[in-house]
Order: structure tokens, then sequence, then C-alpha cells
């Protein structure tokens, strides 16, 4: 999470945070078969990496409300959002040294059109969301989102879905991140195993 989407749920959502503002936050969960093991591995880390200088501050919670409350600030971040306006979400990947490069990138060329630009997701693999808001829905503001991200995120060498797919409004963009053989291919399976095109009809597939 980055300090706007922070900025998100304390102002939108009157959410509190349980440290100081900084400019990420990495939210992180251990589920195993020892609580008390868990505990003590991560206290340890956090201890290792705020030693080291990775990481400036931090908390571990291990009780069901605070944990609840932490989770809450990275749940309920759509809802915030709508507080807004209107909400343009994107869910592409990206090589981790340009994860957050596409949030920049978006913040310079957006400026002032739009509310806010923020940047959460998923660092592991490289799964970012991509939010931008506006009091409402603008076609000024999605001709200068469209192509344009796509554009920074084939030419970064990443994918234009990711978690959440295609889809039917992402589908006639496929080409950004799959070549043309590729989608020829992908077409021919969809034929062979659905010649009826009964099978999630309209989604993935471009029209072209």
């Amino acid at each position: 999470m980055d300090s706007q989407t922070m900025t998100v749920a304390k102002e939108n959502l009157k959410l509190r945070s349980p440290i100081e503002d900084y400019p990420f936050y990495v939210l992180i969960e251990t589920s195993g078969s020892n609580g008390s093991h868990d505990e003590e591995k991560l206290s340890q880390f956090l201890e290792h990496v705020m030693g080291t200088g990775i990481v400036q501050d931090g908390t571990v919670a291990t009780e069901p409300t605070k944990i609840q409350n932490i989770w809450s600030m990275r749940e309920r971040i759509a809802e915030g959002l709508m507080h807004d306006g209107y909400c343009y979400k994107y869910d592409v990947s990206l090589p981790l040294q340009s994860f957050y490069g596409l949030v920049e990138a978006m913040r310079e060329r957006m400026g002032t059109i739009v509310t806010r630009v923020i940047g959460y997701g998923h660092v592991g693999d490289g799964n970012l969301h991509l939010n931008l808001t506006s009091p409402e829905y603008s076609t000024e503001v999605m001709d200068k989102i469209e192509p344009f991200l796509y554009d920074w995120v084939a030419n970064h060498k990443g994918s234009i879905s990711a978690e959440h797919g295609l889809g039917f409004k992402k589908k006639n963009f496929i080409y950004h991140s799959k070549s043309k053989s590729a989608v020829r291919l992908m077409k021919d399976i969809k034929h062979t195993f659905d010649p009826n095109m009964i099978l999630n009809p309209y989604k993935v597939l471009p029209d072209f």
C-alpha cells in the first residue's frame, strides 16, 4: 500500500493506522499450526528488518480485533475510493523493478484532472491494483488513461491482466500482452472445447 492508499483509509473511512505515516506499507499474514511459534518468528523478522534499516516501523497483531482492524485498512480501500466519486480500476502485473513506476507515471500524466492516483496490491507476485478517482465519470480522464496505461505495461514487460483476468472490458487490449499467434491459438482451443461459445461468453477473447 502506498501513502495515498493509507490516506484514503484514514480520511474517507476514518480508520486509524497503528503506525506513523510512511511512503509505503507492507501487510504480512502468517497462518501456521502453532500460533505462538508464528508470533515469535514474525517478531524476530520485524526486529531484524528494522534493525537493518529495511523497515522503519512496524507492529505485530495477535488479537483477533487488532488483526481485523489492520486488515480493514486494506480490504476496505475499494469502498473508501468511492467516496471520491467515480473510480477507474486497473489490475495489472509488472516486474518488481517497474511495479510502482506505473503509479508515478500515471500521476504525472493525469495531473489535476483526477482527484487521486493510488497503487496497492500483491508485491510478492507483481500484481498491482491501480486506482484513479474523479468526482464523476469523465471521457477526458478515460482517454488519457487508455491506451497509454496498456502501452506502458507492455513496454515494461508486464501483463494487462492479473488476478481479475481480462473480462469483457479488456479483451480488445489483449494484444498488449499476447502475440497474434498466441491469440489465434487461444481461439482454436476455445472453439475445440466450446464450439457454441456458451461458456463465459463475450469475455477474454477479442472481437478481431
